[in-house]
């Protein structure tokens, strides 16, 4: 693709791909960046991708552009939900015991449930594996897993006993 046949891109397809985003982000700030960084990324690449290419090329480079925003504010919007639920629990608890029982309803069930196993009711770690249906090995990542997510919790600043 030269530099002209790249300009008439722009002429033809940004209003297009604009659509394209805004329909599905709506928001036409985030639409506007998207929109961008996907011509953006034509021209770093205008020597690799033929004209006849560019418009399915646009396309596919802002809809994965997209989905890549979709997923970062969901990221940032999970973090932020924890961050909150963490400070907010945080004044409600006074002693080590409440916060351990917070730290556990944090961890992902399966790993609530082998340190629970391992740690509250003494199983060995094949016991473990025969009840949750995990070999060894995984029970042992799991286990090693949630204690290291409760002592972060436990030792962050927020929850610090």
């Amino acid at each position: 693709m030269t530099v002209q046949e790249y300009n008439q891109c722009v002429e033809l397809y940004a209003d297009r791909v604009y659509r394209f985003i805004v329909k599905n982000m709506k928001n036409t700030d985030d639409a506007q960046a998207v929109v961008q960084n996907a011509f953006e990324i034509l021209w770093k690449n205008y020597t690799g991708v033929s004209y006849e290419k560019s418009r399915s090329y646009l396309f596919t480079v802002a809809y994965h552009n997209m989905i890549d925003q979709f997923r970062k504010k969901k990221f940032d919007s999970e973090i932020g939900e924890e961050h909150e639920q963490v400070q907010g629990a945080s004044h409600q608890y006074t002693g080590g015991r409440e916060a351990l029982e917070l730290g556990l309803s944090q961890l992902p069930e399966i790993q609530k449930q082998v340190v629970m196993l391992r740690d509250y009711e003494g199983y060995s770690y094949e016991e473990i594996g025969e009840i949750t249906g995990l070999n060894e090995s995984q029970v042992k990542v799991y286990i090693f897993r949630a204690r290291t997510a409760l002592k972060n919790f436990l030792v962050s600043a927020e929850n610090a006993i």
